[in-house]
């Protein structure tokens, strides 16, 4: 059995909330003498990664290693809409489930986060006269967006408000989290989700089911890394230069949101922190952390 079969689906999840049940509710909130939550950028996987031991356990070391956010503002790859767009801000929105194939306990799974409505307020408010901001009443929370937080705050006792990504063009994209800065220091945890190699259209079953890693998306891998490393913000929106592609992104939704947590960072130039960057289904997981 892997995490693509396994005998109960959903299982591991159980006894992952049961083991980390305690620590989470007991997890330290964010306080001004904390100072500014990091962005992250953040791999998020699918419906398999509550099957994945390894996987969740990382996300949740994650998540512990900083304050309990009093909110939480993410921009997943699975919401490309214009004009710029939030999530229904009321509690317990309906989640979007948006994946097919998978077993019937995923589209059961459930995330009843607490109203956001203050932090909807707060990002239309922060919004320039000439990009307004559209408020859904009823769009939940989708898979790249809810899949993570489920395993970073089993609870759902944080608030959670989903933008939409209204572009792929690094640079306004960077503006904007370069807008959505301040909230860090407001005890909002700015989020970019993605997967820092998507390359679903050349996977194979070696990929999914022994995580084979084919050249394209270790070199594409490496590459993020180095550039990162190096500060080169400018080289980073180039990525389609890179090496890997186009197999590593045969469409680039999944590694755009990064530019949101570039740009939200205090100094985007400043390496950041690498927290996750091993591989699963052959795709990288890489995700990390700005200050």
């Amino acid at each position: 059995m892997t995490v693509m079969n396994p005998a109960v689906p959903g299982q591991a999840y159980s006894r992952f909330f049961e083991e980390n049940e305690p620590a989470s509710r007991l997890q330290v909130a964010w306080s001004e003498g904390d100072g500014p939550l990091p962005a992250l950028y953040l791999s998020h996987g699918a419906p398999p990664v509550f099957d994945d031991l390894h996987w969740m356990n990382q996300l949740f070391n994650w998540s512990q290693s900083i304050p309990k956010p009093r909110a939480i503002l993410i921009v997943s790859a699975h919401w490309e809409d214009v004009p710029l767009s939030l999530s229904a801000s009321g509690p317990e929105t309906p989640l979007v489930y948006d994946f097919g194939g998978f077993a019937p306990a995923y589209y059961a799974m459930t995330y009843p986060t607490p109203d956001a409505s203050d932090l909807a307020r707060r990002v239309a408010a922060m919004m320039p006269s000439n990009e307004p901001i559209h408020q859904h009443a009823s769009r939940g929370l989708d898979h790249g967006a809810w899949v993570p937080l489920k395993v970073m705050y089993p609870h759902a006792d944080v608030p959670v408000l989903q933008l939409s990504m209204p572009t792929h063009d690094p640079k306004r994209l960077f503006d904007l989290g370069r807008r959505l800065r301040p909230l860090r220091e407001e005890g909002v945890l700015v989020i970019g989700s993605g997967f820092m190699t998507h390359g679903l259209r050349y996977s194979t079953h070696e990929m999914f089911y022994d995580n084979h890693i084919p050249g394209w998306s270790k070199d594409f891998d490496m590459w993020v890394a180095d550039t990162l490393a190096r500060g080169d913000v400018e080289g980073l929106a180039e990525y389609d230069q890179a090496p890997g592609m186009p197999y590593a992104h045969p469409t680039v939704e999944h590694f755009t949101p990064l530019f949101i947590a570039v740009g939200a960072a205090t100094d985007p130039e400043q390496e950041p922190t690498t927290v996750i960057d091993d591989f699963q289904f052959g795709f990288a997981k890489r995700s990390v952390q700005f200050e």
